[in-house]
């Protein structure tokens, strides 16, 4: 059974292009359009990944996220940051509130789609808490 990855972005082109190249790539995604709704696409849908941008309207990325992380069912669901967003205190923000990787845009989907199989992966060894975290930009 493929896994399920949720797209969120309020640029409607972007969560396209993520979502073409991830299923392209065998993954089943989901999409949501600002924070809110992201929250409830991981209630309702139950993701294996969340790729998230941060300027969104009605909640932030890094609102959504710290939701994700103070829920015990979603607190160890993996988070991908792509994001305009790069500054130093962006990134060191991102970190701060439990992201797994981050990723600056404009972007190049097959990196993004190497960070998605490697999170995976990881997850399928155990090696969750070894420190993978991932910056690019």
């Amino acid at each position: 059974m493929a896994k399920k990855i949720l797209a969120v972005d309020d640029e409607r082109h972007i969560v396209r292009l993520v979502q073409v190249n991830l299923e392209r790539a065998g993954y089943e995604v989901v999409t949501a359009f600002d924070g809110k709704e992201a929250l409830e696409k991981v209630e309702s849908e139950n993701p294996d990944l969340v790729v998230l941008d941060v300027m969104m309207p009605y909640m932030d990325g890094f609102e959504v996220l710290q939701n994700l992380r103070k829920n015990p069912g979603t607190r160890d669901l993996p988070v991908i940051m792509l994001t305009a967003k790069a500054q130093d205190a962006d990134v060191f923000r991102g970190w701060q509130s439990g992201v797994d990787c981050y990723l600056t845009k404009p972007f190049n989907p097959m990196e993004l789609i190497s960070f998605v199989k490697r999170i995976f992966k990881s997850q399928e060894e155990g090696d969750e808490g070894s420190g993978g975290r991932i910056t690019i930009g």
